[in-house]
């Protein structure tokens, strides 16, 4: 089976200067916690609630502030034609819930999250293996490490 087998094909983004009010209203009225973060038509990070709690409001940043403030920089991705198992490894490793996924011209198509794993994979355990081996601790990499800009 491939990422796009079971890849959430539609997803919303929002703009580096948008407020973290903009994006958790966002997140609310489309019941997500992750948006990637664009500037000029191209994903240079990504935004989660947590960022926005934990790194924005709970480090005392007042809720207008831009969202590149608190932001992930960098993009963890995927190719739409690569094996689940493949793209459950990069998450393991990387210590990620969602990866972006890209066509062969890079162009962003879709979002591969831990509950797509889980639930559209058919393996049952896949998506809790792909779990243990993200929140297993182990030294963080850099955020910078085989990331890069996704137009």
């Amino acid at each position: 089976m491939q990422v796009q087998d079971v890849m959430t094909p539609n997803f919303h983004a929002i703009a580096q200067t948008a407020s973290m009010a903009a994006a958790a209203k966002l997140m609310r009225d489309e019941q997500v916690g992750f948006l990637p973060v664009t500037d000029d038509n191209q994903i240079i990070g990504t935004l989660t609630d947590r960022d926005i709690t934990v790194r924005g409001l709970g480090s005392g940043y007042p809720p207008e502030t831009a969202v590149s403030e608190v932001m992930s920089p960098g993009v963890d991705f995927q190719y739409v034609d690569a094996d689940l198992q493949t793209a459950a490894q990069l998450m393991q490793e990387r210590k990620v819930r969602r990866l972006m996924v890209l066509d062969h011209s890079n162009r962003c198509v879709g979002v591969l999250s831990l509950g797509d794993l889980s639930v559209g994979s058919g393996d049952p355990v896949l998506g809790g293996t792909t779990l243990k081996g993200i929140s297993e601790s182990s030294p963080a990499p850099s955020m910078f490490d085989q990331r890069s800009t996704v137009a």
